[in-house]
């Protein structure tokens, strides 16, 4: 079976490609409210106290990244954003050592951690990480086919390049 990455080329001719696929990210997520925001770093801060208090756990760590990321992607320019993807970047070295942690589902964060930064400045970013986001989900699926958080963020991303490259 032929690599979907070997299906993709990027030029910086592309650029429009980024700039219009980090608008319709941005376009297909619902905006938060003040409230909203709130309520989501409130919950991102549980998860950290509860992953503090059960350090061998993954799940707390794997939730805590995934929530993290989520904030970011709705929110790329706040002020809570930068922290928030350091701290997801170190949970996710912290899963890769961990025994017992999911493959898959550490390449899917870290796709969807590369993904934010794509959103956050397509023209700078997109050259960089694009590569990086499709190869973690494809790996993320070869490792397991049914995960469905890699299957999803897999098609948004490259469903955001067609309509964004116009291909079919």
């Amino acid at each position: 079976m032929k690599s979907q990455i070997s299906n993709h080329r990027f030029t910086f001719s592309n650029i429009k490609f980024l700039l219009a696929f980090s608008l319709f990210q941005l376009l297909s997520l619902s905006p938060l409210s003040a409230q909203d925001t709130h309520s989501l770093l409130d919950d991102i801060a549980r998860l950290r106290r509860v992953e503090a208090m059960y350090p061998d756990s993954i799940q707390p760590k794997y939730q805590a990244a995934l929530q993290s990321l989520n904030y970011c992607v709705m929110n790329p320019h706040d002020a809570h954003t930068e922290r928030l993807l350091a701290e997801a970047g170190q949970t996710i070295a912290q899963l890769e050592k961990t025994k017992g942690a999911d493959l898959s589902d550490i390449c899917t964060l870290r796709g969807f951690l590369y993904m934010v930064r794509i959103v956050q400045d397509p023209t700078r970013n997109g050259p960089k990480y694009y590569l990086d986001v499709l190869q973690n989900y494809e790996k993320a699926l070869k490792i397991n086919p049914d995960n469905p958080l890699a299957q999803q963020l897999q098609q948004q991303f490259l469903e955001g390049m067609k309509q964004a490259t116009g291909e079919n």
